[in-house]
């Protein structure tokens, strides 16, 4: 049986315009919608309950599945997308999955039944969720099965970091990954990884050791009390990376209660930039995510007449605060 996205891929339209033709939205114009029209008869195609509810509800409301709203980075993307959609005339309403796929899809098919004009998922898990619906539905920070993905380049802007303790002179640096279960907590080790075998040399050799933790403050501060205590200055890192602000903030944290000063006698960094991050002492020294930049290309390409479906990367910003410094000699 025919699917909307065949009959966007027949018409060389998005998935969206193909929705809001079936919602005989006037928005679209003549010439796309007679290449949808077409495409449907030629494919038989047959518009499932959510679609045809579409003709007759309001469709100003855009879906939004985050895995936990109390994490500060997903607080501020779903603020920043409530405020992307607003521009465009539309609301949000806004769901948790709690990391959790079973969840995940009976939020989806929630938002199938009051029939939204568009689904955004930052998912719970890298597994596809199968989700027979005619609703454009895109993939924002986390991918979520097939579906295209607007985030942050992980990969590139990890390496920004390597980049800022490398010039500081940290020759013995430890990487905080996240889960490995999770695509973006990969992209961001696999780019710091790369970074430092590229400034490594035989003359000037980087110490790099890689660990592994939840993106959450208890995991950082337990895995800092693991990588610090007990050991001779000589011997622990003169730098820490974590892969997000909480776990730098549990670094923070496990530092302060050991006594070793930061960024004095260790560099801590950390990626997303929330706003704990710029008040914590001392201000931490991170990654910007551009949830504004990520927020408005989603709800534009969601909706956009004419779109490939592919992915799209955009660049962090290095924030510089106090909790990095050259390393002590």
């Amino acid at each position: 049986m025919p699917t909307i996205k065949d009959v966007a891929k027949k018409a060389e339209v998005s998935v969206g315009t193909v929705s809001r033709v079936l919602a005989g939205n006037a928005t679209v114009k003549q010439p796309l919608q007679q290449r949808v029209l077409a495409a449907m008869e030629e494919l038989d195609y047959k518009p499932n309950r959510a679609a045809r509810a579409l003709r007759t509800n309001s469709i100003d409301v855009v879906g939004l599945i985050v895995p936990d709203i109390t994490n500060p980075f997903f607080a501020q993307l779903a603020k920043d997308i409530e405020m992307a959609a607003a521009k465009r005339g539309h609301s949000v309403m806004l769901a948790n999955s709690h990391d959790d796929p079973q969840v995940e899809r009976t939020q989806i098919a929630a938002f199938q039944d009051r029939s939204v004009c568009g689904i955004l998922i930052a998912a719970a898990s890298d597994g596809h969720v199968p989700s027979d619906t005619d609703i454009p539905v895109m993939s924002v920070d986390r991918r979520f099965g097939s579906h295209p993905l607007i985030a942050t380049d992980h990969f590139e802007s990890s390496g920004k970091i390597a980049d800022h303790l490398f010039k500081l002179g940290h020759r013995r640096i430890t990487y905080i990954a996240g889960p490995d279960s999770m695509e973006v907590a990969r992209a961001r080790r696999d780019g710091f990884m790369a970074r430092i075998k590229t400034l490594s040399t035989h003359e000037d050799p980087i110490d790099l050791n890689v660990v592994q933790a939840q993106f959450d403050y208890d995991s950082g501060e337990m895995t800092g009390r693991k990588l610090l205590q007990n050991l001779a200055e000589d011997k622990r890192p003169t730098a820490i990376a974590a892969a997000n602000d909480q776990l730098a903030i549990g670094v923070l944290r496990s530092a302060r209660d050991l006594g070793i000063h930061v960024p004095q006698e260790l560099s801590v960094t950390g990626f997303d930039d929330i706003n704990l991050a710029s008040l914590v002492v001392p201000r931490l020294t991170t990654l910007r995510q551009p949830t504004e930049d990520i927020a408005a290309n989603a709800l534009q390409k969601i909706f956009a007449e004419i779109w490939d479906g592919s992915d799209l990367a955009i660049p962090g910003a290095l924030i510089i605060r106090e909790s990095t410094a050259p390393v002590r000699k």
